[in-house]
């Protein structure tokens, strides 16, 4: 706490991060449990014949929010594995990943850094059908990129080491940049992977349409099971809700801390000037009895210690210069010592013989 009372300038930026730290993870917090409580209410349908007529039923021929499970079948043409022979899906997604060392010139080490450096999704028409894919019932899953969550199995991966000449290795110390090699990798969705699909179900025509939903809700092609899915997403809520909890205590304990320590200054203000009050009274008191007897001891009272106004004064306080005090109330006054006249913090004492 600074003079006058006023917090300092770290406690200042501490308790304003805090406060912004703590709207952002509110914010965040409110906006995942938005989203859980909106899962929690999703709809869950059959993939059965019944759908159509549910459908049909609906206001507009949509649920707007709807939980269905089936597995995965192609319309047309499937994708094959670049990578794996007889592998075959709906979605492929192949990833080159740089790695590599750069010198931290703040810390002075070397840190792992990656970068995509190319990455390509091919995707193909698909449905999802019942498990025993009975009933000629599909509902076809539109833009499946646009899912907050997608599984994706990964099935090839492969690092390639970067090969090093003793120049090259030379050269990367000198550049604070170490190259360690390129990650291959190729993900595909499986053709006959069970899917949990979360989103907007709308019967256009004879076609059953699973699209991502409107009004904020997310969108989700997950091959966890819906209650699985959505303890995720509580646990995720809860973590956050940890976070805000954690960094508003601390903004309310930094607050707390400066408010108080304010009160003390303010408090301690006012004892000072109540004392000074009492002294200067009862020095004025002294005068005029002083005064009443004769005038005797008037020159006296002019050299008593301005705290207890018994014992002659004799300290010369540094580096304000005032005499006011005695030996005995300058011992006494609380740490840190400061000068009873101006607050002037006291570095050295001098003390006066009187003749």
């Amino acid at each position: 706490m600074e003079s006058g009372g006023r917090p300092s300038t770290g406690q200042v930026i501490f308790l304003v991060t805090s406060s912004a730290l703590t709207a952002i993870l509110y914010s965040v917090y409110r906006q995942k449990s938005k989203v859980a409580h909106s899962l929690k209410g999703a709809k869950k349908v059959n993939l059965d014949q019944d759908l159509k007529n549910i459908l049909r039923e609906a206001p507009g021929k949509c649920v707007p929010y709807a939980v269905i499970e089936g597995v995965v079948r192609s319309v047309k043409e499937t994708l094959n594995s670049q990578f794996v022979d007889n592998y075959k899906g709906v979605i492929q997604r192949l990833t080159l990943q740089e790695h590599k060392m750069v010198w931290n010139r703040t810390t002075h080490l070397w840190n792992d850094y990656e970068k995509i450096i190319h990455q390509r999704t091919n995707t193909t028409a698909f449905d999802l059908v019942p498990h025993d894919d009975s009933g000629g019932v599909a509902v076809r899953v539109m833009k499946p990129m646009d899912a907050a969550e997608i599984s994706l199995e990964t099935v090839y991966e492969k690092f390639h080491p970067s090969i090093q000449s003793f120049t090259d290795v030379i050269g990367h110390y000198i550049s604070g940049e170490r190259p360690k090699g390129i990650q291959e990798t190729e993900e595909m969705l499986k053709i006959g992977a069970t899917l949990t699909g979360v989103g907007e179900l709308v019967l256009d025509n004879s076609l059953i349409k699973l699209q991502p939903p409107k009004q904020g809700m997310q969108y989700y092609l997950s091959s966890l099971g819906f209650e699985a899915l959505l303890q995720k997403q509580e646990s995720r809520v809860r973590l956050w809700k940890i976070l805000t909890v954690i960094f508003g205590f601390a903004t309310c304990a930094t607050l707390f801390f400066i408010l108080r320590k304010q009160y003390r200054h303010r408090r301690e203000k006012q004892l000072l000037r109540q004392m000074q009050e009492e002294f200067r009274q009862t020095r004025e008191r002294r005068v005029r009895e002083m005064n009443l007897d004769g005038g005797e001891g008037v020159e006296t009272i002019k050299n008593a210690c301005v705290i207890c106004l018994s014992n002659i004064k004799s300290c010369v306080f540094l580096e304000c210069g005032h005499v006011c005090s005695c030996d005995e109330c300058y011992q006494a006054l609380p740490e840190p010592k400061k000068c009873p006249i101006c607050r002037q913090d006291i570095t050295r004492v001098v003390s006066l013989y009187n003749s």
